[in-house]
């Protein structure tokens, strides 16, 4: 059985230090160095001070549009608690927007500076996809990411006011953020087998299997979650916007395997 330690992890004077901050950094940090690893033995043409630099535009932009995504969703919440729109802190912030976020962010880069985007891309995917792995985790202190009531050996207790309204009284849930951070590092481990074993792939085949796998991911944890922000006809909305990107990535990988302008590794 899962029980949250709550929200808040400690108090520096009057500043309250929480764990979803806390998770998140840690997430960053690890990803980071899983980008650096992976450059060491399979992209040494990248250089690690343009890794640095790309990794400070995505984390802006990843957050950035990461809020603006779960605002938007929540509009009339949020119209309603202006002041809470840049706390980020508290949870509230999508994957699926900071991923847009760091695709629109990234590519800018890569045109301005004149460097392979589609290489870049495969490069940060396996940095991004353990950092989703261990970020999930911040759901955890903040009691959100769960689905329907269970009571499997690894049931998540939810306090009451994070319940939604119609399953007040049950308390224990599945804890779909568990099931979402190992189905990510299942995806972390295909997207390694591909780097190892396909040595003839073009650049941007990895990342672009990461958006569709990843979104494979979402589908099947979003289709037992109740704390979804929109439904859309019957649907969430992260169902809508996961078969979008699984569409844009299906696209992307016959686009990159037909030019014959793409880099073959």
């Amino acid at each position: 059985m899962f029980t949250s330690p709550g929200y808040l992890a400690f108090n520096i004077g009057s500043i309250e230090i929480h764990w979803y901050g806390i998770i998140m950094s840690v997430a960053i940090l690890i990803g980071l160095f899983t980008v650096l690893i992976i450059r060491k033995y399979f992209f040494k043409e990248i250089t690690v001070d343009s890794i640095f630099d790309i990794t400070f535009i995505l984390i802006v932009f990843g957050i950035i549009f990461a809020r603006l995504y779960y605002v938007i969703l929540d509009f009339p919440y949020f119209a309603k608690n202006i002041l809470e729109i840049p706390a980020v802190w508290n949870g509230g912030i999508s994957i699926q927007g900071a991923i847009l976020g760091g695709i629109v962010a990234g590519y800018v880069y890569a045109k301005t500076n004149n460097i392979n985007f589609f290489k870049y891309a495969d490069l940060f995917s396996f940095g991004l996809i353990i950092g989703q792995s261990v970020g999930r985790w911040g759901n955890f202190f903040n009691s959100e990411a769960f689905g329907l009531p269970t009571s499997l050996p690894w049931k998540l207790y939810i306090p009451y006011l994070s319940r939604p309204e119609e399953y007040k009284n049950f308390e224990f849930f599945h804890p779909a953020f568990l099931y979402e951070s190992l189905l990510n590092i299942v995806v972390f481990i295909m997207l390694f087998f591909m780097l190892t074993k396909f040595t003839k792939r073009k650049d941007g085949v990895i990342f672009f299997s990461y958006i569709i796998l990843y979104s494979i991911v979402r589908i099947l944890v979003e289709s037992i979650r109740l704390d979804s922000v929109l439904n859309v006809a019957g649907l969430h909305i992260a169902h809508i916007t996961a078969g979008i990107f699984i569409i844009f990535g299906i696209l992307g990988l016959i686009f990159v395997n037909s030019n014959k302008k793409t880099e073959t590794l």
